[in-house]
């Protein structure tokens, strides 16, 4: 096993997904229990998603469910990848994150990202729109200052316990949102590995208009994406397949549903429509042995200069899962 050449920070983004035959309870404990194992192993942080209205996925509170996370760990970082900022009010998620942060200081991250909910009638439900996403700049400014003193717009009004806290904040990037980082002054989070000409345009565009801030000097880069590792290419290959059904399925009938078992899903007959989504699911994802992934992840690391590499891998066998993640540390050299 050829370990990588210029390891960055590695860390481990877990979106809660359900399993067929497991309910969203269950998801959530494995949750705190993955991130116990991320600790163990040497991961630098283990982040949180919000989704909302999706059987397949119980993590719709990140804050919450980041609070039993650290509580169930001691010394990685934890955070939120993200909290979707136009799902809410800049007031309310500062004091969130103030009471994390006085919970577990030093350890908490605030990880933003500007998607509303995914249909009308969850937006509806959330008292939101498309258009507001297009206010996410100003929502994110309003924000900083309700953590650092400086906003003026509700005189007298503090966020409590959250002013004055250093709780560092990320923005989750698609297209606007990696402008939207390099105004602002913020490190970038950012994906998918399976578009690298858009991914390394991104992030060449971040480093060149980024504004150094009191929250970053300078420009800092977590590239994220679905990596998988096992001793053989076939087993890598088989622990993206849950996922690729989940997607082929959503995209096919407008439901995201738990994840189905490996085996179940390739005894399958798939319609034309349905085969063709699965494997565009498959196609171009870091999967494979321990040698073939740090030769992928070399060539990532060598394209954009990422500092920080954001690993999510979603399947339905937990054992193969944890087993992919101690791979995974030791190609980065984690002790």
């Amino acid at each position: 096993m050829s370990p990588l050449v210029a390891p960055p920070r590695l860390s481990f983004l877990d979106r809660s997904r359900t399993r067929k035959g497991h309910d969203a309870p269950q998801a959530l404990r494995d949750t705190v229990r993955l991130a116990r194992t991320a600790e163990e192993l040497g991961y630098h942080r283990f982040w949180v998603s919000e989704h909302h209205s999706v059987p397949g996925v119980a993590g719709s509170a990140p804050t919450v469910l980041a609070a039993a996370v650290a509580a169930a760990t001691s010394t990685i970082r934890v955070g939120t990848g993200g909290v979707m900022l136009p799902n809410h009010q800049p007031f309310v998620v500062a004091e969130q994150f103030g009471v994390l942060a006085s919970l577990f200081p030093g350890r908490i991250d605030m990880g933003l990202g500007r998607s509303v909910g995914f249909t009308d009638g969850v937006r509806r439900a959330l008292g939101r729109d498309k258009r507001d996403a297009d206010a996410f700049a100003g929502q994110l400014a309003e924000l900083l200052g309700w953590l650092d003193g400086s906003q003026q717009a509700h005189p007298q009004v503090h966020a409590r316990p959250a002013e004055g806290l250093h709780i560092p904040p990320y923005v989750l990037a698609t297209g606007k949102g990696a402008a939207i980082a390099a105004a602002a002054g913020l490190p970038l989070v950012i994906g998918d590995l399976r578009d690298r000409e858009r991914l390394t345009g991104a992030v060449e565009d971040y480093r060149h208009a980024f504004v150094p801030s009191a929250w970053a000097e300078r420009p800092y880069v977590i590239v994220a994406g679905t990596v998988a590792v096992a001793g053989t290419p076939e087993a890598a290959r088989r622990l993206l397949v849950p996922e690729a059904w989940s997607m082929a399925y959503a995209r096919t009938y407008g439901t995201f549903p738990p994840l189905s078992p490996a085996e179940e899903i390739e005894g399958l007959t798939m319609t034309a429509r349905e085969r063709g989504h699965f494997e565009d699911g498959l196609r171009g994802q870091l999967a494979g042995t321990e040698d073939t992934v740090a030769a992928a992840l070399d060539r990532v690391v060598e394209e954009t200069g990422a500092d920080e590499l954001l690993v999510t891998t979603s399947t339905y066998d937990r054992a193969a899962l944890v087993d992919s993640m101690t791979r995974l540390a030791r190609i980065a050299g984690l002790g």
